[in-house]
């Protein structure tokens, strides 16, 4: 007997922690007007059995909705890419050329148009262009066509790059998105209209601009462009990269690797890495002044190979490296709380930074000293190692606090040598879907974090905000302090992390918080071929830190 056809789904909203009938075909856009006024700012989507939906989704059946808003990174990130897409019309609408969105910078997208060098005059007329049609309210449509309607579309629109990445997809259909008369691809969800993005802004910066949208913290209110000279030199050194490599994107990085030519990449890749630490070496010798070197950077950027690699290059160059962990610097029984009354140990103010400065500078004074070891299981300091700098010595230091200047104040700054190192890829899945650099670092973390120390992708996942919330605080605002930044993304490497990393997410189900996220992940990796083949990557590898198989660890 056939079931009867329900009239109404009887569904759990979280927001409010109750269940409500409601009629099987309502869209989610109907319901916002109800639950609006729990949240500090509008509405833009929602979770639907902790998959992320579009509020044009319709209801059919029993479920659990949770809406998304601009305080929540998912909801900033459907209003970034919303925004991104008003910039593409617009600047096709007044040009006729292609937007390249290229990488982050301070709290915006850098972008630049294709063939064209952007003056101020040129800024204004996109960002007046942009207002109408966000004025206008133009709905968002979304449709579904096969993969190869997609490719045949972009291939007959000069979306070479789009062509190319969607012809590698695992997936028979994608979802293609109009504003107006403009299509585009984009992996993942918009906004209903363009008349929610009302908050943004559009600068000059060298030959492009910036794209300035709010920040989850304060979605109304943009937050002050500060110019990053230094951060954006190496997302255009790893730019050059890519074009030597003759892969700028990831449909050309597919290519090399099914034309069977990725030993050779993988080889001409780490030689790169390889080359620019030495010359990071040669620096640092060249100044018989420099004593200490400070290694900072964000979790999961591959610090910890990166500075053996440079003890090596330090070597070849006569030196002799001594390392000191800042770790055995903690006090004992003096970890400062955050703003939820906990205790932070990633706060500055959890190290001993007094005996820490007196140590490295009877050291620079030729004493010898007695270093701390700290025992996290006892939380008790000792002090067992004696260390005295001879001629050629040079102390490494790595931590997240290296490049802020109250960790070594009382050492001259001419004896100090600081490096920022983060995996700062350049390489986007086409030339208007930007791959954020912390989507390379949760998956080395998801992947290393599993091989390591047995936990699941979920629980990586759940942690990542708190991770991220210390990188806000501890790392990012002293990145431009850095005498010299390491780019340690490897453009071949997401191809090597997916196998690792897809069957760890597949573990994320429905039932999880984190599913959305796992569901992200596995979406943009979709796109990407496998590089099954490792035997071409070194043991040196900063990939290795990850994987398995690295020259530095015993495991």
């Amino acid at each position: 007997m056939m079931q009867e056809k329900k009239d109404t789904a009887n569904v759990f909203f979280v927001d409010v922690n109750q269940y409500q009938e409601v009629p099987v075909g309502t869209v989610l856009l109907d319901l916002v007007p109800k639950f609006q006024i729990l949240f500090k700012s509008p509405i833009i989507a929602a979770k639907v059995d902790n998959e992320i939906k579009e509020l044009k989704y319709v209801v059919s059946k029993d479920c659990k909705i949770k809406f998304i808003d601009m305080t929540q990174e998912d909801g900033m990130r459907i209003y970034r890419r919303s925004l991104i897409f008003v910039l593409i019309v617009a600047t096709r609408m007044l040009f006729k050329e292609a937007v390249n969105v290229q990488h982050s910078l301070s709290k915006g997208l850098y972008c630049e148009v294709e063939n064209r060098k952007l003056s101020e005059e040129d800024i204004l007329l996109i960002r007046q262009k942009m207002q109408e049609i966000i004025e206008k309210d133009i709905p968002f449509r979304r449709e579904k066509v096969t993969r190869e309607e997609a490719v045949k579309l972009f291939e007959s629109m000069g979306y070479l790059d789009k062509a190319r990445t969607v012809k590698f997809s695992e997936n028979d259909h994608v979802y293609i998105y109009y504003c107006g008369d403009f299509v585009d691809y984009f992996y993942g969800h918009m906004v209903p209209s363009t008349g929610y993005l009302k908050i943004f802004d559009l600068i000059r910066y060298q030959d492009g601009m910036v794209l300035l949208y709010p920040d989850k913290s304060n979605p109304f209110k943009l937050q002050e462009f500060v110019e990053n000279k230094k951060l954006f030199a190496v997302y255009h050194e790893y730019k050059n990269w890519g074009k030597i490599l003759k892969v700028t994107d990831v449909g050309e990085l597919n290519q090399v690797i099914a034309s069977g030519k990725i030993r050779e990449f993988i080889r001409v890749s780490e030689a790169l890495h390889e080359k620019k630490i030495a010359y990071i070496a040669d620096e640092i010798s060249k100044n018989p002044d420099i004593k200490v070197v400070l290694i900072s950077g964000p979790s999961s950027s591959g610090k910890t190979t990166f500075a053996h690699r440079l003890a090596i290059q330090l070597r070849v160059n006569g030196k002799n490296p001594i390392y000191i962990g800042l770790d055995d610097y903690f006090y004992e029984d003096r970890v400062p709380l955050d703003e939820n009354g906990k205790p932070d140990y990633e706060s500055i103010e959890a190290i001993d930074i007094e005996l820490f400065n007196t140590q490295l500078k009877d050291l620079i004074s030729g004493k010898e000293v007695v270093l701390p070891k700290f025992d996290f299981i006892n939380r008790k300091r000792t002090f067992q190692r004696k260390v005295k700098l001879e001629e050629n010595d040079i102390i490494i230091i790595e931590g997240i606090h290296g490049l802020n200047s109250r960790l070594t104040p009382m050492i001259d700054d001419r004896n100090k040598f600081k490096i920022y190192v983060s995996a700062l890829t350049h390489l986007n899945l086409d030339k208007h879907n930007r791959i954020q650099t912390t989507d390379y670092r949760i998956l080395r973390r998801i992947v290393r974090d599993a091989r390591t120390r047995g936990a699941s992708a979920k629980r990586t996942i759940s942690m990542w905000p708190s991770v991220r919330n210390g990188e806000e605080k501890n790392i990012f605002p002293y990145q431009e302090m850095a005498d010299t930044m390491f780019n340690s993304a490897l453009i071949y490497e997401l191809a090597v992390l997916k196998k690792y990393a897809v069957p760890l997410l597949k573990t994320i189900t429905k039932e999880d918080e984190e599913y959305s996220e796992a569901q992200r992940l596995l979406h943009f990796l979709s796109f990407i071929l496998s590089v099954d083949d490792e035997r071409e990557i070194p043991p040196q590898s900063i990939i290795r830190e990850f994987i398995g198989g690295s020259c530095f660890y015993d495991f």
